[in-house]
């Protein structure tokens, strides 16, 4: 399914909201999908732009797991399986993603919005960069673009990543911004794997689908995206980037990054741009989601894992729930260890028995207040590099302290009770009717 057919399916069933009154991309957008999520919402009328906008498509698990046609527990299952067994996408020669070429762009043309009070500049924040290397082959990644002409833009590159060694090994890297695209590809993006590994392959286990060659370079791209925006990035070609409201809600710092030179743009017959809210739930989900199944995965060597959940009250990012099946008293311990191999930039770690629920913020809360003693059960991991998101650690090293907590029951439980008591389950219809004359 394409993101464009999956459009139409959310408008007829009547969960999508439309705003067909002019809606401006210079805050208005940003706001009115804050203000709506998670209801997807689509802007038929854009005041300083031709094209349509569309936004918050994806804010909760479910409505990931309803495109793919799974249950929610099923997803970490899923992407786990892309992960381990990717497969490579079928060619074609002609594609909707080009069905309008533009070979003299202006990036002023396309709905980039300008989020938020304070920001650098329009950035594109949904796009995926697909970038390539002779030896690597190609790789896929979320970096925001800040647009600063009309035809330049500043990425924001993070250092040690897969798109930062093919920018520090060559120089120069053609890539390809590709906004509108199914969630599949979205996710697959966002999952960390090796180098070498292309994404492309784990979104074709999770749906199959069709890839083009780029107009301007080499590059294999998805048929179905509504925008490309074609270009080349530069090491040594630097601008000012930021601020920028990042996952955590807060604003990011000004840097100085490499600068995109855009040579062509294509797009569909009457495309629709995927506005991605930063910070919101959207965001949150791609980010964090994927984390789950390399945590699952590292937990699960060591102990019975049964769920991950890293949650939007974390951002997304800094924080992991862990469910367990426990068997032996060191178990949470060792999940806390393990789960911190899976996402090193996770600073708390929660585990709690099979009993609690991992989405619902009030039980785990419960089980801090009746399993967990801080001079027992608080594992120390110590002081080292965490997340460059996170406000609170240190500037330019981002050293953060990483603790976890073990909200797991003891086994050997003295004659104390820990588990939560059931209330009797009673027909209320027989109580709360009027009884009939």
């Amino acid at each position: 399914m394409s993101l464009r057919d999956y459009l139409k399916n959310i408008a007829q069933q009547g969960s999508r909201i439309e705003i067909k009154k002019p809606v401006s991309r210079h805050l208005q957008a940003a706001g009115i999908l804050k203000a709506l999520e998670p209801q997807p919402v689509l802007f038929s009328q854009v005041t300083d732009s031709t094209f349509s906008i569309m936004g918050n498509l994806f804010c909760t698990k479910k409505s990931f797991a309803d495109y793919l046609g799974i249950a929610v527990e099923d997803i970490i299952p899923t992407l786990s399986h892309a992960i381990e067994n990717p497969s490579v996408p079928s060619i074609t020669a002609q594609a909707p993603c080009q069905g309008v070429v533009i070979e003299n762009p202006n990036l002023d043309d396309l709905p980039i919005l300008f989020h938020c009070e304070g920001d650098g500049g329009n950035y594109i924040s949904s796009g995926v960069m697909v970038a390539g290397h002779p030896i690597h082959g190609q790789n896929l990644d979320f970096h925001r673009c800040m647009q600063f002409s009309a035809t330049e833009m500043a990425v924001r590159v993070v250092q040690t990543r897969n798109f930062d060694t093919f920018l520090q090994d060559l120089g120069e890297v053609d890539v390809a911004i590709c906004v509108g695209v199914a969630p599949h590809i979205l996710v697959a993006a966002a999952t960390s794997v090796e180098l070498g590994q292309n994404e492309l392959e784990i979104a074709n286990t999770l749906e199959p689908f069709q890839v083009v060659r780029a107009q301007t370079s080499n590059l294999l791209i998805p048929a179905q995206a509504e925008f490309v925006i074609e270009g080349t990035v530069f090491r040594d070609r630097r601008h000012a980037e930021g601020p920028f409201v990042d996952l955590t809600e807060t604003p990011d710092v000004i840097r100085q990054e490499p600068v995109l030179q855009v040579k062509c743009i294509t797009h569909r017959a009457e495309p629709v741009w995927h506005a991605l809210l930063p910070g919101g739930l959207e965001h949150k989900l791609l980010m964090g989601m994927p984390r789950e199944p390399t945590i699952f995965r590292e937990v699960s060597q060591v102990v019975k894992c049964l769920d991950v959940n890293v949650n939007p009250g974390g951002c997304s990012w800094l924080h992991a729930i862990i469910k367990i099946r426990k068997e032996h008293e060191e178990d949470g311990r060792k999940a806390i260890e393990a789960a911190a191999r899976g996402h090193r930039s996770c600073k708390h770690i929660f585990v709690v028995d099979e009993d609690i629920d991992i989405y619902d913020p009030l039980s785990v809360e419960w089980a801090m207040a009746t399993r967990f003693q801080a001079d027992r059960d608080l594992v120390w991991l110590g002081r080292e590099r965490g997340s460059s998101l996170d406000p609170s650690a240190e500037p330019g090293t981002y050293e953060t302290c990483k603790v976890g907590y073990d909200l797991t029951a003891p086994l050997a439980t003295a004659g104390k009770h820990f588990a939560r008591v059931s209330f009797p389950n009673v027909d209320l219809s027989d109580f709360l009717n009027e009884p009939s004359d």
